[in-house]
């Protein structure tokens, strides 16, 4: 079984939880949960009738940022043909976590079960995510 989707739009990382010093409660902040959110949707948008995976799962994940305004064309070109990769934030750990997370209880029962994750950051036209979750 493969799912296999994008969600177009600036590539967010996993926040760190925020303590409310008022409560003590800790929390999720906002920006992070929306964005778990918006990678929910758009997975169901293009899987309605799901089914959770059960065995061992290889998750691949390719971040796209678009290329700054200010560069040269020359450097351009070599972004686009991927010899010059984003060196910016958010940490590739942190696209890992929102990822992983979002789809926890989705795709699959628990993130135990990756055993495979492959994920790199690139330079593109447009900023998007590409996601793919496949039982090996």
């Amino acid at each position: 079984m493969i799912y296999e989707f994008e969600v177009p739009g600036k590539v967010i990382g996993k926040g760190r939880p925020r303590l409310n010093s008022y409560t003590g409660i800790v929390y999720t902040p906002t920006k992070t949960k929306d964005y778990e959110t918006l990678i929910e949707q758009y997975f169901l948008l293009k899987y309605p009738k799901i089914k959770m995976i059960d065995g061992r799962i290889k998750v691949s994940i390719i971040a796209y940022f678009s290329t700054p305004k200010a560069t040269k064309k020359s450097d351009i070109n070599e972004m686009l043909e991927n010899n010059i990769s984003p060196t910016k934030k958010p940490d590739i750990d942190n696209i890992v976590k929102v990822v992983l997370d979002s789809m926890n209880k989705f795709a699959f029962k628990d993130d135990n079960q990756i055993t495979k994750l492959e994920v790199e950051k690139r330079y593109s036209l447009e900023d998007k995510i590409y996601i793919k979750i496949e039982e090996y």
